[in-house]
């Protein structure tokens, strides 16, 4: 076929995808595409011959973009287990469609009933879903039940969608199908096929690619011997007076200052961030934590009741034990005294797991608590990977899990508490809003940007991805930030010059360029960056450029999806109204920034936002005085200030009589 008549062809399948949204199936004509073309009914019929043919092409491109879509999921996914989730959530989580589009998908669904052709593609459809749900079940379940759990899994898919249609077309009950397929595949997928236990594990320095230790993990018998030794410990240190926690505190504090450069160092070869970002944050931001509970500590305490003449009561803040922390890799250190300072503080013992990518610091903090004085047992770190952390959260001595990681790990370890009602803090991901409005500082609002995107090389989770800007002020702000991005040093993570360093790993780097590539095939244009970095000795790393994309689309993936790496979308807006609405159009709630000269504004548009944490003309800044957590699926409870304490104690209550009782027995 003529490249034209390949064109004119594809216009009048999108012509007809239109009609059908826009008047359904039944009352489905060639007159209406034709008048939706701009064309002859007679060319339509030319090309197609009947109204079923054409129908069976509009059927066909739909679903091909909708494998399309498949395909990225899958590609973006680790694992078997993740790979049918994202099989799952591509046909029925958020996907690239429309209202429309799903309109559509749900009248062939209801017409494949009816008519053999659309009949024929349905089958083809459910063939390739089924293949690729059998080929990952195969590497978790018995061969003998894969068959059964791949059918049930796509029947309770096309279930969704063929009740849908039976209702005219009704609302798609997305959200609880994907919920109840979970869960499904939760209760019946066991552990993965037997193999070899790994009794060790390397960490890479991701700027190099080279060796930095080999770390032994830690099974069973490895935890609980941890538990029983910090319970132990436990005991004695709930009794010590909240002054006495608070002077080791204060002297592991006084450690880590002391030893900043050494550990800066060693952080930055386990992460690939640059040494002036972990030379004056990493490790001072945490030694500031231990500071700042550490004068807590004595003033950890609950309340007096006076309930009139005949009694009064009170209330006590007590520990809750043993308490696990599991850590992530973006921020080692830090994370680590942010979990570990409250819980001392409040006379807790803790067991904390490092992220396995990032396993060093987290035992020179063990060596400085041990220095500083604090009783043997009190604070261990065990190593090891998703395994490990599971014996924690499964770990019926362990009275609460602090959790800093991703929102799909969050839920796995939740169920997992559930078995012993243990407490849960959860710091998990995000995909924040940054707004600036067409009164704010330019200057001040890239400054902001730059910081909420590319400082730790875009590997925070309370970034600020999705960058708002007013269309009025668009053009000046996106020509400042393209010069001041492509003026970024990148380069050896521990020259002093380098502003951005690699990325945490070779298959994470990947994930963030196969993002790049999506963002690019789904219309978003590049502005700057996009690529791998591979001058010099850089390419033995895992380097990627900052990326800036405009042109973008709140349903695009990398607007929508938690990418963790150098890539920021900016959107254009109007209205207030209209940002505030967009904004809180996700499913994450972790953190939000808005730039604005206008006070009411600042205060109203913040009050708005559905994030827990947010910035008024900055970015990303943290000091421990004051909470920090996210709302939605960003997280549970809140890390930092007075308000950790709460989830690192527990309240008794105690009434005193001061009169004899007055009993009608």
């Amino acid at each position: 076929m003529p490249r034209h008549s390949n064109a004119r062809h594809q216009h009048i399948i999108a012509s007809a995808i239109d009609v059908i949204a826009e008047y359904g199936i039944v009352e489905f004509t060639f007159n209406k595409v034709s008048r939706q073309a701009g064309v002859s009914a007679a060319l339509i019929v030319h090309y197609f011959g009947s109204k079923e043919a054409l129908l069976e092409a509009a059927f066909r491109s739909v679903v091909r973009q909708l494998n399309n879509q498949a395909t990225v999921r899958l590609g973006l996914a680790a694992g078997s287990r993740a790979r049918i989730e994202a099989l799952v959530d591509s046909h029925l989580g958020h996907n690239e469609y429309a209202e429309d589009s799903a309109r559509i998908w749900l009248s062939f669904w209801g017409q494949a009933l009816h008519v053999p052709q659309l009949a024929r593609v349905q089958r083809a459809h459910q063939k390739r879903m089924l293949s690729n749900l059998k080929f990952d079940l195969r590497q978790l379940v018995d061969a003998r039940d894969v068959l059964p759990m791949a059918d049930t899994i796509a029947a309770m898919i096309d279930g969704v969608w063929l009740r849908a249609a039976m209702n005219g077309g009704g609302a798609l009950q997305n959200g609880l199908a994907r919920d109840l397929i979970f869960d499904f595949i939760e209760r019946n997928l066991g552990s993965p096929r037997p193999s070899p236990v790994a009794s060790h594990f390397d960490t890479i320095n991701p700027a190099t690619g080279q060796l930095l230790a080999t770390i032994r993990i830690d099974g069973q018998a490895e935890v609980d011997n941890a538990v029983g030794r910090a319970a132990d410990a436990q005991k004695l240190w709930a009794k010590t007076p909240g002054v006495e926690r608070g002077r080791v505190l204060h002297r592991a504090a006084a450690l880590l200052v002391e030893r900043n450069e050494t550990l800066a160092r060693l952080e930055t070869q386990d992460t690939g961030k640059p040494i002036q970002e972990t030379i004056a944050v990493d490790v001072l931001s945490g030694a500031d934590c231990i500071e700042y509970y550490a004068g807590l500590a004595r003033t950890i305490a609950g309340e007096h009741h006076d309930l009139g003449t005949g009694a009064f009561g009170y209330s006590r803040r007590e520990p809750l034990g043993v308490v696990a922390g599991i850590g992530a890799w973006n921020y080692p250190i830090q994370i680590a005294c942010w979990k570990s300072a409250p819980a001392l503080a409040c006379g807790n013992a803790m067991i904390f797991k490092p992220a396995e990518l990032t396993p060093l610091t987290a035992i020179e903090l063990e060596k400085a608590y041990h220095d500083a004085g604090l009783p043997d047992g009190l604070f261990q770190v065990v190593q090891g990977k998703a395994d490990t952390g599971r014996l924690l959260s499964l770990h019926p001595g362990i009275a609460k899990v602090s959790l800093t990681g991703e929102v799909g790990t969050g839920k796995k370890v939740m169920v997992d508490a559930a078995g012993t009602l243990k407490y849960v803090t959860f710091e998990l991901g995000g995909k924040s809003a940054l707004i600036v409005f067409g009164d704010a500082d330019l200057d001040e609002a890239v400054s902001g940007a730059l910081l909420a995107n590319f400082y730790s090389a875009g590997e925070v989770c309370t970034n600020g991805t999705r960058v708002f800007v007013h269309k009025d002020v668009r053009d000046a702000f996106l020509a400042k930030l393209k010069a001041r991005t492509e003026a970024m040093v990148i380069g050896d993570p521990l020259d002093p010059a380098t502003q951005m360093g690699a990325l945490i790993s070779r298959a994470h780097m990947e994930k963030v360029l196969r993002y790049i590539a999506l963002g690019q095939q789904q219309g978003a244009t590049l502005m700057t960056g996009g690529k791998r970095v591979i001058n010099g000795n850089l390419a033995q790393g895992s380097f990627v450029e900052p990326t800036i994309f405009t042109g973008c689309t709140d349903e695009m993936a990398i607007v929508r999806e938690e990418i963790f790496g150098p890539v920021m979308a900016v959107l254009d807006f109007e209205d207030e109204a209209e940002v505030i609405a967009r904004a809180n159009n996700t499913d994450f709630g972790l953190a939000a920034g808005i730039f604005t000269n206008n006070l009411p504004r600042a205060h109203r548009v913040i009050a708005a936002l559905e994030a827990g944490t947010c910035w008024i003309n900055t970015y990303n800044i943290t000091p421990i005085e004051m909470p920090f957590g996210g709302n939605k699926q960003s997280g549970l409870g809140r890390e930092n200030g007075k308000a950790a304490i709460e989830h690192y104690t527990q309240l008794k209550s105690v009434y005193v009589a001061m009169e004899p009782i007055d009993a009608p027995y």
